[in-house]
């Protein structure tokens, strides 16, 4: 073996991939050692192996990391093992942070691999080393089944090449079909750094079922049903270009006698929902607790057992209406007068420089709603320089990050939090809340007097995320006769 980069290696398979296919090849080599399944939780390396190297399955157990560094000292080759998505997940960081770690990742199509995975689990023979022996069933395909297994590659794979990317490493790719080529077999040992090289690849192991997929599947009409349904290019997938969200502490608010917390959607009924809780507890609003840092957040979670968490879903229409009179249509207190200046001077929004007058009318009014949702749109989708503000950004996305310290436990709409809230109260053991305030009316023009059909279609289209992942339809339905 010639100098290597590595210290050793870890082969990123799955199941009926190829994976003992690629391993006997690699071990092949004088200078190389694959020690076999090192860390699947049920047993160390193969089915009836006691030890890697000396290390049982006990230690291993009681510190994953000992085996690792027993790999890495064997004098005689450069070590490695094979690693699936389910095996041990303490030793996956200590493996991808290790750029002295080798990663060849080995992928195969999902359909191949989950009907070879059925007929093996059928027959019970997961090796061939004699086609005398072969024995033969077919693969009953289940769609919920192979939606999951696809579901658990993918996200695995996902993660392998963030994760990668992330640390600024690369992986060695091999793809099942690859396994046949004593050439990518050659270079994969030159790329480890063993200078040896194969005349030919061992021809020990057979290939078990060598027949078109469709043949191999006792519902093949079933099969293909269900694939027709799958969206395997993500046509129907809404792209995110929003900037990831912290959890945004400071801004959630807790009782100080009714365990609850309040993790508020901006540009959501705010107002009205923490004067509710404030009057739970008999304070004024300002006396609720609000402005924690992760610390404080913790320490009142810790005091406060059985607490509950919540926050307001409002529809994405009434919401971006609201945040549109609030901040941009008003030149007041509140306004982003920032934004809304340049709304103004670059994006063509026609708004009454000191706020709307006498003389703004309801045409001027949707037009210039409009107009902001079309800003938002681009704002959202990463084509403006104007940061994504709280206010407008998806509700899904904020959700996103309040999972970060635990996502609210409910998730109340605005239509019904008047039942909703006190109901949540009477379960803390406030049994006589109060009614939940009305919010104030807009102005100059409520969102019902410019509602129609197109501009729903454009808050869609804005709010598409948010309508998929709530179930949101028409904010109502327009009138026929407008």
């Amino acid at each position: 073996m010639s100098d290597s980069s590595f210290d050793y290696f870890v082969v990123f398979a799955e199941m009926r991939t190829g994976s003992n296919f690629l391993e006997t090849n690699l071990n092949a080599f004088d200078g190389l050692a694959c020690h076999g399944e090192a860390f699947n939780p049920h047993f160390i390396g193969y089915p009836n192996k006691s030890d890697i190297l000396g290390v049982t399955q006990a230690m291993r157990e009681a510190d994953p990391a000992r085996l690792i560094q027993r790999i890495k000292a064997d004098p005689k080759a450069l070590g490695g093992c094979r690693y699936f998505h389910d095996h041990d997940p303490r030793v996956l960081d200590l493996m991808l942070e290790d750029p002295r770690c080798a990663k060849i990742i080995l992928t195969r199509n999902p359909l191949d691999s989950y009907v070879s995975w059925k007929i093996a689990k059928a027959t019970g023979q997961w090796k061939l080393t004699d086609v005398k022996r072969r024995k033969e069933a077919k693969a009953q395909f289940d769609a919920a089944e192979f939606s999951a297994h696809v579901g658990a590659l993918q996200d695995f794979q996902v993660t392998l090449l963030n994760r990668l990317q992330g640390l600024g490493q690369t992986a060695f790719y091999v793809a099942y079909e690859d396994l046949q080529s004593v050439e990518v077999m050659n270079g994969l040992a030159r790329w480890l750094g063993v200078s040896q090289q194969l005349e030919a690849l061992d021809e020990s192991l057979k290939r078990q079922n060598p027949a078109p997929v469709l043949a191999k599947v006792a519902n093949p009409d079933a099969m293909q049903e269900a694939l027709s349904g799958m969206d395997r290019f993500n046509l129907t997938r809404t792209p995110n270009f929003e900037p990831r969200r912290g959890p945004a502490v400071p801004g959630y608010v807790a009782g100080v006698v009714t365990p609850l917390l309040y993790l508020p959607l901006k540009g959501g009924p705010e107002r009205e929902v923490v004067q509710w809780m404030a009057g739970l507890d008999h304070v004024a609003p300002d006396g609720l607790i609000q402005g924690m840092n992760q610390k404080q957040l913790r320490q009142w979670k810790r005091g406060n057992k059985g607490f509950r968490s919540f926050t307001v879903l409002r529809h994405p229409a009434a919401r971006a209406h609201a945040v549109f009179c609030h901040r941009i249509l008003n030149a007041g207190e509140g306004s982003y007068r920032a934004i809304r200046n340049t709304l103004r001077r670059q994006f063509g929004l026609v708004l009454p420089e000191e706020g709307p007058d006498d003389g703004y009318t309801r045409a001027q009014h949707r037009d210039a709603f409009a107009g902001f949702l079309n800003f938002v749109r681009s704002n959202l989708s990463g084509q403006t320089s104007i940061r994504a503000d709280a206010e407008w950004v998806s509700q899904s996305q904020v959700l996103a990050g309040f999972a970060e310290l635990g996502p609210p436990d409910l998730l109340i709409r605005e239509a019904e939090m008047s039942e909703d809230l006190p109901a949540l109260a009477r379960r803390q053991g406030r049994m006589e809340p109060g009614t939940v305030p009305a919010a104030a009316p807009q102005v100059p023009f409520a969102l019902d007097d410019i509602y129609d059909a197109d501009l729903e279609a454009l808050i869609a289209s804005v709010y598409q995320r948010d309508y998929l992942a709530f179930g949101f339809g028409p904010w109502r339905q327009a009138d026929p006769a407008a």
